[in-house]
């Protein structure tokens, strides 16, 4: 296949995007040292298995059919020199100043020219222990394809085989007429599906915004990063005392850390519930993870003015047990699978509409991104921590998101720079949250 055309939810972020609003995730990544490994090594294997995997080497173009429409084609010029790059970090604790430089390069947007993807060598003055700082799209991976994409990368997972396929040569984007016809067939049964689909969005959106209030910001187009590291045993503990899932677990410490959070900054605990967009995986267990972002979302309201750590878990349960018994297509989450019916035409021109309308329907977003139980390494030097970064919508703030790994739950907080100054207070407001939520489960 010499071009794809770009999945309708690819495309909806790749059209969401502005200099202020970039569309990027991306995850940094820690890793202790290893005699003889330096730097300049790491960049250079890097480069190699980056330039080795075909999804790199696409860029988005536009297409005649659909109208409004964009394919991946491989980029003919591609230098993956281009898009990985060292540098080194000011004298200072290297963890602490990793995660300051990592949120600079955060807000900055990828080339839209160029396949839209960037990785960055952190390195400290004495080339010991380094950080790769991976920014991808949200048009080219989701969390799962971000793991596939991994899996071209880490030492365990990087597979000759991987490296000798070649890049798909470029196309024209021009169209076959059985393409012509099939866009017209595809029309009719995709509106007919949006319609319902639209209706559930539009019924939770929100006209009061008061709820969100604490959390919703103007953007600065600024980047602030916090990390935390949560026990997964003290996780599993309560889970297994309390019932529910780890995602249960998880999403409690979140609402308990954020009501200690807005108590401390004096902004108080908001009247209504503030709403956490909670994206859910559409893949079937077990399938790779092929081309596409395949999202839906559930709608929680986090039980900030409950006091009680355990009445918090149940109010949390309670409600996921609720949109798993309704299913991702019901309430604002929904508006992922909307996106699959629109035509491409309604993206290119409704994503400033689009964009604008996300803090009607949410106030932060939450997110589980799954790693390998296996220990990865990157020329042999072992993975340490790696901390997911979730992009902020239009008028959102805050993005929480935590991937379980050797043993801990590692937390990656995204916040606008301005509205959120003090994102370190409310990464640690998240340790000490669950350290209440463990000992009032287990004084049960």
């Amino acid at each position: 296949m010499s071009s794809e055309l770009l999945a309708p939810l690819d495309l909806a972020f790749w059209h969401l995007e502005s200099a202020e609003h970039p569309m990027h995730l991306g995850a940094l990544a820690h890793f202790d040292p290893r005699p003889g490994v330096g730097g300049g090594q790491v960049l250079d294997l890097l480069a190699e298995r980056a330039a080795a995997v075909p999804r790199l080497r696409m860029c988005v173009r536009g297409v005649w059919l659909p109208v409004g429409g964009a394919a991946w084609v491989a980029d003919p010029g591609f230098d993956v020199r281009r898009h990985v790059r060292r540098v080194r970090l000011p004298a200072g604790d290297f963890d602490t100043e990793a995660v300051r430089v990592a949120g600079e390069l955060m807000e900055r947007p990828l080339a839209r020219g160029l396949p839209p993807w960037r990785m960055y060598v952190l390195t400290g003055e004495d080339d010991g222990a380094f950080a790769v700082l991976v920014k991808l799209h949200h048009a080219l991976a989701d969390g799962m394809r971000a793991v596939a994409i991994g899996a071209g990368i880490l030492d365990q997972l990087a597979t000759p085989s991987a490296r000798r396929r070649r890049p798909v040569p470029p196309s024209s984007g021009l169209p076959c007429p059985r393409q012509v016809a099939g866009f017209a067939r595809d029309r009719v049964g995709e509106l007919t599906r949006a319609v319902g689909i639209g209706a559930s969005v539009l019924r939770a959106g929100r006209l009061e915004l008061g709820a969100g209030s604490a959390l919703a910001a103007h953007s600065s187009g600024t980047r602030r990063l916090a990390t935390a590291v949560l026990d997964h045993e003290d996780v599993q503990r309560v889970r297994r005392a309390e019932g529910g899932t780890a995602n249960d677990v998880l999403l409690a410490v979140v609402a308990g850390g954020l009501r200690r959070w807005l108590l401390e900054r004096g902004s108080g605990v908001p009247g209504a519930q503030p709403r956490a967009l909670v994206p859910v995986s559409r893949r079937r267990p077990g399938a790779p993870p092929g081309s596409g972002n395949k999202l839906s979302a559930y709608l929680l309201g986090l039980p900030v003015a409950e006091s009680d750590p355990l009445a918090r878990l149940a109010a949390v349960r309670t409600a996921m047990d609720r949109n798993k018994a309704a299913g991702p297509g019901r309430g604002a989450g929904a508006v992922a699978l909307l996106a699959d019916q629109l035509p491409p035409l309604a993206h290119r021109f409704g994503a400033p509409l689009a964009g604008n309308a996300a803090r009607m329907l949410f106030d932060v977003l939450v997110t589980s991104v799954p790693l390998p139980r296996s220990e990865l390494s990157l020329g042999g030097c072992p993975l340490r921590a790696v901390y997911p970064m979730a992009p902020l919508a239009r008028g959102q703030s805050l993005a929480i998101a935590l991937s379980p790994y050797g043993g801990r739950v590692h937390v990656g907080l995204v916040a606008d720079g301005k509205a959120v100054p003090d994102l370190d207070r409310l990464a640690t407001c998240l340790r000490e949250e669950l350290g209440e939520l463990r000992g009032a489960s287990a004084a049960r």
